[in-house]
């Protein structure tokens, strides 16, 4: 909980774990539907992970406020139109204006974005980030999720279960994570 929060008797949104794996010509993102305030869980059930553009040829997965994630998606969709669905030009210019512009810089998430080649974090700090050896996670639960994923991919090929066992791991050790997961593949 950051400072000011803090002050003000605000509490902290915890809102998730996202994890992207890319194995060979597939890549999945995988997100926990589990809300939490403080240590009240809000929403079971939230779908933090889904498909965007024309065509559904990318997904996202985003983790923080609630309403600023929706607020990049709907940036990223028309990024993604400007640019003729090319993901990296679109994350490229969404995080330069994430960065710059006065209103987007305030948002508080993370993104994790994939198309048929590209796996990317984005982050308001202007970082487009092409993660190694093809695994990336956010939020709360998201270094479970990623530690759980490295150890896997020497023993398992299929990113989708790679996926859904790091979530698992994730859901069992973070309080804000839970099982009901939303998997999408591209």
């Amino acid at each position: 909980m950051n400072a000011d929060n803090d002050r003000h008797g605000l509490q902290q949104w915890h809102s998730t774990t996202i994890i992207g794996v890319k194995r060979g010509d597939r890549i999945v993102i995988a997100g926990d539907g589990q809300v939490s305030m403080g240590n009240t869980v809000m929403k079971p059930n939230a779908k933090k992970v889904r498909r965007i553009g024309e065509g559904d040829k990318v997904v996202a997965g985003f983790a923080g406020a609630t309403a600023d994630a929706f607020t990049l998606f709907e940036r990223l969709e028309k990024k993604l139109e400007q640019y003729n669905g090319q993901l990296l030009r679109a994350a490229v210019e969404l995080t330069k204006d994430w960065r710059t512009d006065k209103y987007l810089r305030n948002l508080e998430a993370l993104m994790i974005v994939a198309d048929k080649e590209n796996l990317l974090v984005l982050t308001g700090n202007g970082d487009v980030l092409e993660p190694e050896g093809g695994i990336a996670a956010i939020g709360s639960g998201g270094n479970y999720a990623l530690s759980a994923a490295k150890a896997l991919v020497d023993y398992e090929d299929d990113p989708e279960t790679i996926a859904r066992k790091a979530m698992a791991v994730a859901a069992e050790v973070c309080v804000f994570t839970n099982g009901n997961v939303t998997v999408e593949t591209v």
